[in-house]
């Protein structure tokens, strides 16, 4: 025995302190929870066995590629049991029952597989809404002018029939051209002004005299713009029906300041007055007369409005390339030129056109004229001077190519040249 500090004996297992050291030794000697133990002989004997069979399974899975995470990419390869892990005989025989199975890949197939519902027709529109209808009935102020609509209020108007209606420039004078009918709403330009009544005698007696004074206001007019010089050539005057305003329709090449001649002709009439500057098709439209065919102009007749025309028009109907005979009185594109477009068009893509290079019966030539709405073609069998030339169908004939402008004689390139030139001097309104 010991003695401790205070002179009494110290019992074994006790420490300086006076506790108890034998827990220290043991808490020492005992392994951790987290801690393995040492294998036993037996164990150790198993050891190398273990270690040649997962050595086995790892070649195995790198072989196969290895496994793959949840991102795709590729894990490290499984690294040998450390001597300290301890495997029993129920691991190694679940093992041995259920041996190890790859990785399955997976079957993407049905990625590049198209729904069959993606092609199904889509589902029916909901049917439109109904449109309002509107009672409507159609007026024209002119024999040749436009079609306005009006509201007939109570009114059943048939077509011929003489009525007042109210419009932008006040009360009007018309005659109905479109009698009562529904149209959609939407169709049509708000606000729809009423018809105010029916025409009677009294007012046809005041439309009369109203043109008896139209024709005394241009007299007065036209002397009114000699004296004052101004270059303007005078078309119509127009009365509204309360004579409220008398408006003078001119033509001029240009800008021209008749502030002067306001005054003088508000002097005169003693009612408002309104000068109006027209182009030249409009005063052709106004004034009438005769074209190159014979008849009346169409847009005094029947044309109550101006389409575009072109000169391509001209062009596709294989017309004369003299500006002086597809151009009307009036100086711009014959409007006439329209009319049979559409159909020149048509044929036009299954006519071969000229300089096209075609394969026929007879052999391979190109076409040197071109009848669109007959259908008839000339070929040129060679480029030779002499070269025969003959008539086929466009369905006999196969289109290979088109000549280049180079390849045309130079004739025929300085022909072209002379037309375009020509054609470019026909301005279109």
């Amino acid at each position: 025995m010991s003695e401790n500090t205070n002179g009494a004996p110290r019992e074994q297992g006790q420490n300086s302190g006076g506790h108890n050291s034998a827990a220290k030794r043991h808490r020492r000697t005992a392994p951790r929870r987290d801690e393995k133990r040492a294998p036993t002989d037996a164990e150790m004997r198993e050891q190398p066995q273990q270690s040649a069979q997962n050595n086995n399974q790892n070649q195995q899975r790198r072989h196969n590629g290895g496994n793959r995470n949840r991102r795709g990419r590729q894990s490290s390869p499984a690294r040998a049991l450390s001597p300290n892990v301890i495997t029993t005989d129920r691991d190694d025989a679940q093992k041995e029952a259920a041996p190890y199975q790859p990785p399955v890949p997976e079957d993407r197939s049905r990625y590049l597989q198209i729904p069959d519902h993606w092609f199904e027709p889509e589902a029916p529109s909901l049917p439109a809404e109904p449109q309002e209808m509107v009672d409507i009935v159609g007026v024209r102020f002119k024999d040749s002018g436009k079609i306005y609509y009006f509201a007939p209020m109570d009114y059943v108007c048939s077509e011929g029939m003489d009525v007042i209606v109210e419009t932008a420039r006040g009360i009007e004078y018309g005659t109905v051209t479109i009698p009562n009918r529904k149209e959609p709403q939407s169709s049509l330009v708000a606000p729809l002004r009423p018809v105010v009544r029916i025409a009677t005698d009294a007012d046809r007696e005041r439309h009369e005299k109203n043109a008896e004074r139209e024709e005394e206001a241009m007299r007065i007019c036209a002397r009114k713009i000699e004296e004052r010089g101004l270059g303007m050539k005078l078309v119509e005057a127009e009365y509204t029906f309360d004579n409220s305003k008398l408006t003078f329709y001119f033509s001029a090449e240009g800008r021209v300041d008749f502030r002067e001649l306001v005054k003088d002709l508000a002097s005169v009439f003693r009612t408002r007055i309104e000068l109006r500057q027209i182009g030249i098709r409009d005063e052709a439209k106004l004034l009438g007369g005769l074209g190159i065919c014979g008849r009346p102009f169409c847009c005094n007749t029947f044309l109550y409005d101006f389409n575009q025309v072109s000169i391509k028009m001209a062009k596709e109907q294989s017309l004369s390339l003299n500006s002086a005979k597809i151009s009307g009185t009036c100086g711009r594109l014959m409007c006439c030129l329209r009319y049979e477009s559409e159909t020149y068009e048509e044929e036009g893509k299954r006519t071969p056109r000229v300089d096209s290079i075609v394969k026929t019966p007879d052999g391979v030539g190109f076409v040197i004229e071109s009848q669109t709405l007959t259908g008839i073609i000339k070929v040129k069998l060679g480029d030779a001077d002499d070269a025969a030339i003959k008539q086929f169908s466009r369905d006999e004939v196969t289109v290979i190519g088109r000549r280049s402008r180079g390849q045309r004689p130079a004739d025929t390139a300085d022909s072209a040249d002379a037309a375009d030139q020509d054609l470019a001097a026909v301005s279109d309104s």
